[in-house]
């Protein structure tokens, strides 16, 4: 497929995490070494949001964000990174996370606050995101998904987006992990306003049921690399298959684009270290 040309959005959080890497996670009372150390703008929103516009060329994220360092910084560091930001200020501090990837690759997460969302009701320039071809939602209201399916062709959700889901918005496909029990138990007041649902299984691949009962599975990507982190991998794919239905594509070679986002993501330190760009398409 050809990339770039895309009109690419993200509706949803970011935290600003702190990474650093260690043998293996420390069980109670034990101290261990963390080593190499960094930090950046990262959550679901945010890693969507990098993925699409290294797949597009840019992308436009929609969330808020405390007026603090945290804030700022994400700010600028997102711009760097290709995408431009439309952001609510929140009296709250943006929420932060500490990360830890041990020696296997996996990756252990604390969230510290309130997880910030975009509000319907906030003055975003909603209608920026018209015209929109492909929506990736991972956190805010019922008003903002609302808008958010008003102005895109394709919208794409997250389970953890709960707040807005359940209000009968029709979606066109729906992402969880199969590992992930916070996710599945909140697929229940969802997955009837998905054309599909995608439950994710990693590097086993996955599988899918569309709304008209037909069922299936795709393959994991090979993995073209050492496997070094798995903090992204997730709202790579999420990122990869909202790319590939916004170009027409159809639902098993979007899924094939999303697998091999989220094996590229793998290979690089943090969210951002090795992403597909769409030059490599």
């Amino acid at each position: 497929m050809k990339a770039g040309g895309l009109r690419v959005a993200v509706v949803g959080h970011v935290e600003w995490v702190q990474f650093a890497r260690v043998a293996h996670v420390p069980g109670a009372g034990e101290l261990v070494h963390a080593r190499e150390p960094f930090e950046e703008p990262a959550g679901g929103g945010a890693v969507a949001a990098v993925q699409l516009a290294r797949l597009a060329g840019r992308s436009r994220l929609v969330t808020a964000l405390g007026e603090d360092e945290q804030g700022r910084h994400s700010l600028e560091r997102l711009d760097e990174l290709g995408v431009e930001v439309r952001w609510a200020a929140r009296e709250a501090r943006t929420r932060r996370a500490v990360t830890l990837v041990d020696d296997a690759g996996e990756r252990t997460i604390t969230t510290l606050g309130e997880r910030l969302e975009p509000r319907g009701e906030d003055e975003l320039s909603w209608r920026e995101l018209e015209g929109t071809q492909a929506l990736y939602f991972t956190a805010g209201d019922e008003r903002a998904l609302r808008a958010a399916r008003r102005a895109s062709a394709i919208v794409v959700a997250s389970p953890r987006a709960r707040h807005a889901l359940g209000h009968g918005v029709r979606l066109d496909a729906l992402v969880a992990s199969a590992d992930d029990e916070v996710e599945l138990a909140a697929l229940d007041r969802a997955e009837g306003e998905a054309e599909v649902v995608v439950l994710t299984e990693g590097e086993r691949g996955g599988r899918y049921r569309r709304r008209d009962g037909t069922s299936g599975r795709y393959e994991p990507a090979r993995v073209r690399g050492e496997r070094v982190d798995a903090y992204g991998c997730g709202d790579s794919f999420a990122a990869g298959l909202t790319y590939g239905l916004g170009a027409g594509l159809e639902l098993e070679a979007a899924l094939a684009l999303g697998a091999r986002c989220g094996a590229t993501c793998l290979t690089g330190a943090g969210p951002y270290g090795r992403q597909l760009r769409g030059e490599e398409l």
